[in-house]
């Protein structure tokens, strides 16, 4: 099964964005791709709590129906990234993650569980101003497998992952939007550490570049095995990167080195 990160650089025009989402998804699709995983944040990137969302739409809203639609188009799984959910009655939206199968029907929704509320050198933001937390965990069953959904500040928290993989997920997705200073820190080594822990190939698709006066993001999307290795990565200013994920090495790794029998905790 091939699978394919795009990555890409949002900014407040939705149109544009959609534009430039449905270029990297028909770009990966041609090159083979049966699952498409988009960042988070892709049809509209903004400063975090700069009032409410203009974006904001419901499920039933443009946004999914776009990813329904090149799902459909492209005979593909499509991870959506996220896209700012309304909530009716407030200002501020779930951020939501969408995975739709080949025919074009939702299997599995996922709203943030976990929000970015930290103030670093170079890295100080609140999203919690405009984004309510979800509560559940999800998980998608498709043609390419189970997959584990996630967002970006998830990644810090391995017993969301832990959990989805015990529910039976082989592929854990972390559509992101990580901050330049954590990443070039972090982002490798907690995706590396993700796959390791739970013998899992883990999906990064993550936003590049400067979106704003204000806000940059590091970028680097990668595709990572169940024993750790990088199977692809999206160069700088790159918007794709395609890789085999072998079902049979999975289970030859967890089959070999059982760690997730052993678990006594």
């Amino acid at each position: 099964m091939i699978a394919a990160v795009v990555q890409m650089t949002s900014t407040d025009d939705v149109d544009a964005n959609l534009e430039r989402a449905a270029r990297g998804i028909a770009r990966a699709a041609a090159a083979g791709a049966d699952l498409v995983a988009l960042p988070e944040n892709f049809p509209f990137m903004r400063e975090e709590g700069a009032g409410p969302n203009p974006a904001a739409q419901p499920l039933d809203g443009p946004v999914v129906a776009f990813l329904r639609e090149r799902a459909r188009e492209h005979g593909i799984v499509l991870a959506g990234g996220t896209f700012p959910e309304a909530i009716p009655g407030d200002d501020r939206v779930y951020n939501t993650s969408v995975v739709v199968n080949p025919d074009g029907e939702v299997a599995a929704v996922y709203r943030k569980i976990h929000l970015f509320d930290v103030d670093l050198p170079g890295a100080s933001l609140q999203e919690s101003k405009g984004v309510v937390a979800g509560e559940d965990l999800a998980l998608a069953d498709t043609p390419v497998g189970r997959l584990g959904l996630s967002v970006c500040y998830d990644l810090r928290f391995p017993e969301l992952y832990r959990e989805l993989t015990r529910r039976g997920a082989t592929i854990l997705l972390v559509p992101s939007a990580f901050t330049v200073p954590t990443g070039s820190d972090h982002w490798q080594v907690l995706l590396r550490a993700r796959a390791i822990e739970n013998q899992a190939f883990v999906l990064a698709s993550a936003q590049y570049g400067r979106h704003s006066e204000r806000r940059h993001s590091y970028g680097r999307s990668l595709i990572v095995d169940p024993w750790g290795s990088v199977l692809a990565s999206v160069p700088d200013g790159g918007e794709v990167a395609l890789a085999e994920l072998d079902a049979e090495r999975q289970q030859s790794v967890r089959g070999r080195l059982p760690a997730l029998r052993h678990r006594r905790l």
